[in-house]
């Protein structure tokens, strides 16, 4: 059962404790909230996917940060598989390896862990023998990186077919591990030669299905190795690629290997380069074997210069020859470029079931072709239920659009009124600006259709805002910008939509009082943090009072009454916290407030020259101001984080915080990194929760 909390808010010092105060009384209630993706379109890179030998449509994919989902043939969606996953155990929801059980097409094994360093903490196996509507963790726990370096290339995981109790996992930094028992006990394999490349390990295990006993790994910066026995001993191939990216055995027992330097046969003991056009300087990955012909192979090319207008080289004489697959592009998503077809292409499979049926995957998504044979291929891209995009900044105006999202890699949305449609285009629509990233939009309060946003591009170091007078319709790009400057959050004034201030990477923050026409220096702010990766709101425009602006650094608290030209330290008496969000109240006058995760949520009626602790709130990981219930003025007040005596979750509070009400769902906890919370101003119980790569959530009473 879900449960309300009644606490008292007072006003009293900054430095009382939680365990200080006690709530008056709780009283339970079931949630009637429902959760949803946002509907956007993929997004994020899928670095595998896995078709069960025997039974048909039974298909599977990973992703770098967006965890796993099964393929539900019916109705053409993905279905996300490892939402479960809270935020303590957020690391999870990266995907190292998967690997299907080839005798029993119910059992499937998933590798999880984001990154390696030991902050993260450590990933594991889980196992599922329903097709992961449940999971096991099992007895392994090791370090995992899922959004590192070569995080596209092999399959660590994988199961015997001639025994399914017995499996091998690649580790990338402590070697090769072996289980006999179905995955129940582990033990690290000790006569493994291998040496390979620090932070990439084994990459890839490969098991024949001809020849029992017969097991390949790549241990890469180092070479193939190959045993007979079932892991008990191993031999280096000689010949072999130190940097070898994928591994595939056709019908015969012929091993394929694509690599750094291009691709190669192994039959009879002899490596034979097999390399498309070795002139070009190509990274190929993705290769696989037509199960009805072994002649017939497709592999896949990170650059275009064989073909501008290929992405997929063929060949049906056991890759003697190579030939450009033309293509025809059926986009079902319309903000996607055709550019966006096999950009780093991790995996292409021929579909064991369906003759003719191919599968791609990339750094955007997936596409599928029924009818590879033809002479143009027709791919289509499913995208339903996978969404995987990292947001940095959410808005929800009062009026125009239900939402505008900024996110990393593909810049943002307009929303407008239909959050389970497909945005039509990207910001910036047909004829631009574009950024890479959007990391913060602010709209004017008083004229909410005025809006700006900053970012910029990664991959050129350039960056600037925009500007816009339709609520995000159209966008037009600052008049001037300072140079090597990254602007991270903006802040526009209630009621001068020419002004607004941005914090910057590390360096001064600056106002324009122009719409970006002239910038100047502003006083007395400390540097802002480093960019891109940073995940706090520490700025903040007044909601009333079009020259007041707040910001948070380091326990210190800044005020600015003129139009944030300069800013004063108002409050020192905060606790300092690097996880902080600042956000001032609609329609109330210099009420601004404070979120620093486990230390609490802090409110202030006089402009930030003191502040209460709200009594009750253990964690204040994220909050939102929403619009009031009907009858009532006061805004709704959203949590994610931690009531007393009602656990982690999301709240809603119609009283400021005096008492809550849980609107989590305990099967979808919304625990992948969540960074940012927003509130409709316009739809009362409508909220907004922007995750680092499992899209967008939206939340609705029902």
């Amino acid at each position: 059962m879900l449960a309300f909390a009644t606490v008292a808010l007072t006003t009293f010092p900054v430095n009382t404790t939680i365990a200080q105060i006690q709530p008056q009384s709780i009283t339970t209630n079931p949630s009637a909230y429902k959760w949803s993706n946002v509907s956007i379109g993929g997004g994020g890179y899928v670095t595998g996917i896995y078709l069960h030998p025997t039974k048909p449509n039974l298909a599977y994919i990973r992703t770098d940060i967006g965890g796993f989902y099964r393929w539900h043939g019916s109705t053409k969606k993905w279905l996300p598989l490892t939402e479960f996953f809270g935020l303590d155990k957020s690391n999870y929801y990266g995907g190292e390896a998967l690997a299907l059980d080839p005798n029993d097409s119910s059992v499937v094994y998933i590798a999880v862990g984001k990154y390696s360093g030991g902050w993260a903490g450590l990933g594991t196996i889980l196992k599922s023998t329903d097709k992961g509507k449940t999971w096991r963790k099992l007895n392994i726990d090791l370090l995992m990186g899922g959004n590192e370096i070569k995080r596209s290339i092999g399959e660590r995981l994988a199961v015997n077919p001639f025994d399914s109790q017995t499996i091998f996992f690649g580790s990338r930094l402590d070697g090769l591990w072996k289980s006999v028992d179905g995955g129940e006990t582990w033990n690290k394999v000790r006569s493994f030669p291998g040496k390979p490349s620090a932070n990439i390990g084994i990459a890839g295990i490969l098991f024949s299905a001809k020849n029992s006993g017969l097991v390949y790994a790549n241990a890469y910066g180092d070479g193939i190795y190959k045993s007979i026995d079932a892991g008990l001993t191993w031999s280096k191939i000689g010949g072999s690629s130190s940097q070898v990216n994928r591994m595939v055995l056709d019908q015969k027992g012929v091993l394929y290997a694509t690599h750094t330097s291009g691709v190669s046969k192994y039959a009879n003991g002899t490596w034979s380069d097999i390399t498309p056009n070795k002139t070009t300087t190509i990274s190929f990955n993705g290769i696989s074997i037509d199960p009805k012909d072994s002649n017939h192979i497709l592999m896949t090319y990170e650059q275009n210069q064989v073909n501008n207008s290929a992405k997929v080289l063929e060949s049906n004489n056991g890759g003697v020859t190579w030939q450009p697959k033309r293509h025809v592009l059926n986009s079902q998503v319309p903000w996607w470029s055709s550019n966006y077809f096999g950009s780093a292409t991790s995996a292409i499979e021929f579909d064991p079931k369906i003759p003719g049926q191919v599968w791609l995957t990339d750094w955007y998504g997936i596409w599928q072709t029924t009818n590879i044979n033809a002479q143009e291929p027709v791919w289509s891209n499913y995208e339903t239920g996978h969404e995987q995009v990292v947001s940095f900044a959410l808005v929800s105006p009062p009026k125009g659009s239900l939402l505008l999202s900024g996110v990393a890699d593909v810049d943002g949305f307009n929303h407008g009124q239909n959050l389970n449609a497909y945005p039509d285009s990207r910001f910036g629509g047909k004829i631009g600006p574009w950024f890479q990233d959007t990391y913060s939009i602010a709209y004017s309060e008083s004229d909410p259709l005025r809006m700006v946003r900053v970012g910029g591009n990664r991959w050129n170091n350039s960056y600037t805002g925009v500007i816009s007078t339709d609520g995000g319709q159209t966008w037009k790009q600052f008049a001037s910008f300072p140079r090597n400057t990254i602007p991270l959050r903006v802040a526009m004034s209630a009621i001068y939509p020419n002004i607004f201030v941005t914090i910057t990477s590390e360096g001064q923050p600056i106002r324009t009082i122009n719409g970006g026409v002239s910038w100047s220096g502003v006083l007395g702010l400390p540097n802002g943090p480093k960019a891109p990766w940073y995940w706090g709101q520490p700025l903040a425009a007044d909601k009333v009072n079009g020259y007041s602006f707040y910001y948070y650094q380091n326990g210190k608290f800044y005020r600015s009454s003129d139009g944030g030209a300069s800013f004063s330290m108002v409050n020192s008496s905060l606790p300092s916290e690097g996880w902080s969000m600042v956000k001032t109240v609609p329609g109330v006058n210099s009420e601004v407030w404070v979120s620093l995760n486990w230390k609490g949520l802090y409110c202030s009626t006089d402009g930030g020259t003191k502040f209460a602790k709200l009594p009750g709130v253990e964690r204040a990981y994220l909050f939102a101001f929403g619009k009031p219930q009907p009858g009532s003025k006061i805004p709704s007040l959203y949590l994610y984080g931690k009531i007393s005596y009602m656990g982690d979750g999301i709240f809603r509070s119609l009283d400021m915080g005096k008492t809550w009400k849980n609107i989590s769902d305990p099967l979808n906890p919304i625990g992948n990194e969540p960074n940012v919370m927003e509130a409709s101003n316009q739809q009362f119980g409508l909220v907004f929760i922007g995750t680092n790569g499992r899209g967008i959530y939206y939340g609705t009473s029902y």
